[in-house]
């Protein structure tokens, strides 16, 4: 492959000149979660994104090793942003001895991106079941049929549970929420909104909890 063929691959060839308006204090919301649900909006109506809700979840384990995936964001309020998982999970092992988080909106279409760190702690039973309820009854059997994180020694293995599982509870027929599976809410100590700007002079500004309860909002420089 000569370096012609090989350009259009480049990644420091690659380049994207942002927008000129950006984001200023004084449109900001009291709250980073009100300003966080007035992004959302824009970018499950307008921003052209494939899955808004998608969000990239950081954790680390007891050593401090880091490990990141994709996950869909199902729940946000003052309280923290909740999302769902096998608590067996590498993320769910690693959240029960290390709590603290961070989680990565990449709306990439818009040029913003939305980086909530915090402690997650898991729902209770009964806001997991309810949710789960909501869940389409394949979704539901899945949660069942995938030791999520472990190792498979074969596609048709899992395939095949899903099948077993499919005979005992056919649709229509009520699921039970397993066990090792369920939310984690992340109460926010930190969010910060990014806007992409031209020349790389990108707005960067971050709420910080206050003791009080109440928000300190700071200017980052890009």
């Amino acid at each position: 492959m000569t370096a012609r063929d090989s350009a259009p691959f480049d990644p420091a060839s690659m380049r994207k000149q942002y927008r000129a308006e950006g984001l200023s204090e004084a449109d900001l919301a009291a709250t980073p979660v009100e300003q966080f649900a007035r992004w959302f909006k824009q970018a499950a109506t307008d921003g052209g994104l494939f899955e808004p809700n998608a969000m990239v979840v950081s954790t680390a384990d007891a050593r401090g090793r880091p490990s990141s995936r994709t996950v869909l964001l199902k729940h946000f309020d003052e309280q923290g942003f909740v999302f769902y998982t096998n608590y067996d999970s590498r993320k769910g092992r690693e959240l029960t001895v290390n709590p603290y988080v961070s989680l990565l909106f990449p709306w990439h279409p818009m040029a913003r991106q939305v980086i909530v760190t915090g402690a997650a702690r898991r729902t209770g039973r009964d806001e997991t079941a309810a949710y789960f309820r909501t869940r389409p009854h394949g979704s539901q059997l899945g949660a069942w049929a995938s030791g999520q994180s472990s190792v498979l020694a074969d596609r048709t293995d899992l395939d095949a549970t899903y099948a077993e599982l499919a005979a005992r509870h056919p649709e229509g027929e009520q699921v039970p929420v397993p066990p090792h599976w369920g939310g984690f809410r992340v109460v926010p100590q930190a969010v910060e909104f990014w806007q992409g700007r031209e020349n790389r002079l990108h707005d960067r500004l971050r709420y910080t909890a206050r003791p009080d309860g109440g928000w300190k909002v700071e200017r980052l420089s890009p």
